[in-house]
């Protein structure tokens, strides 16, 4: 009867230790990073791009300006990986998430629409709405 339970705390600390290895973004206040996976086993490197940004949309804004600005001088890499205040942000081509870890659940907060634009989800789907009903966008849009 012992065997089991101390198998059982064995198995739910390793569990803990697996959960407890995440990669955690940098906290700086207002600092934009891009991040840089690091070799086989390696730490990723956090590199600055922008200072003093007021909100992590900001922060993607820039992380986007990169990604495109390298795809203009010739590069292929579609997707970019930030970081903000302690949260990571992706970036690809359905549009920007976010997550508490990098290896985590990532939430979706910006949608690309059709022409390759950044919006918020919901802003789109009204655009839609509103076009299926023959009707202009509402107005704030």
């Amino acid at each position: 009867m012992r065997l089991p339970s101390i198998l059982t705390l064995g198995l739910a600390a390793g569990a803990l230790v697996a959960c407890g290895q995440s990669t955690r973004a940098p906290f700086d206040q207002g600092v934009c990073y891009a991040v840089e996976p690091g070799a086989e086993g390696e730490a990723p490197r956090f590199n600055v791009v922008a200072e003093d940004q007021p909100q992590i949309e900001f922060c993607a804004a820039r992380l986007e300006e990169m990604r495109l600005r390298f795809l203009r001088m010739g590069g292929s890499r579609r997707e970019i990986v930030g970081a903000y205040q302690g949260r990571f942000i992706f970036i690809d081509r359905a549009g920007v998430s976010f997550s508490q870890t990098l290896e985590g659940a990532r939430f979706m907060a910006l949608a690309r629409t059709g022409d390759g634009r950044l919006a918020i989800p919901g802003a789109i789907q009204r655009e839609v709405d509103a076009a299926r009903a023959g009707g202009a966008p509402p107005a704030g849009s």
